[in-house]
């Protein structure tokens, strides 16, 4: 399966997908960073701790994590970064339809906490939409200050949007 090919699987494939590899696997792990961690450390280190945190979690322990991309930090065993790995090595290919479908579903979790960002439809990404929404109704706790300033720009910097936090 190529990288391209992965990113154009539809929800309905993802989530069949999902169930089987949660099925088939040996073993599997889903983890994640809080927003504060992700404020914290940045969203590289963030995704790095998450990917530690579910390879940890596994009841196998493995000789060597692959890791989709060009790095692999702070690990406390051997890694080999490979970049456009779910494209190429099957168990980067399940690791990352588990935490797309994973995200997705937390979004949707948001999205009846939060009504009114849509998160079920925008994922969280900066959609017209989203942007427009946040403007609207101000930032909730699962937005990240850091995505609001890279999103809104000078929009964010004149509102009013953190009073109180």
């Amino acid at each position: 399966m190529s990288s391209k090919v992965f990113k154009k699987l539809s929800r309905k494939v993802r989530e069949a997908l999902f169930d089987s590899i949660r099925r088939e696997a040996v073993a599997y792990a889903i983890a994640h960073a809080e927003v504060y961690e992700i404020e914290a450390i940045n969203i590289l280190n963030a995704s790095m701790l998450a990917m530690r945190r579910a390879v940890e979690m596994l009841d196998i322990k493995p000789d060597l994590a692959l890791i989709d991309g060009n790095i692999a930090r702070d690990f406390p065993f051997p890694t080999q970064p490979i970049v456009k790995g779910d494209g190429k090595i099957p168990s980067i290919a399940a690791a990352s339809i588990l935490a797309k479908v994973a995200r997705d579903r937390f979004c949707s979790e948001m999205d009846r906490f939060y009504p009114g960002y849509n998160f079920t439809k925008n994922k969280g990404y900066a959609t017209k939409e989203h942007k427009e929404a946040i403007l609207r109704l101000g930032p909730c706790p699962v937005h990240r200050r850091s995505f609001l300033k890279k999103t809104l720009g000078d929009n964010f910097e004149q509102r009013d949007f953190w009073q109180g936090w």
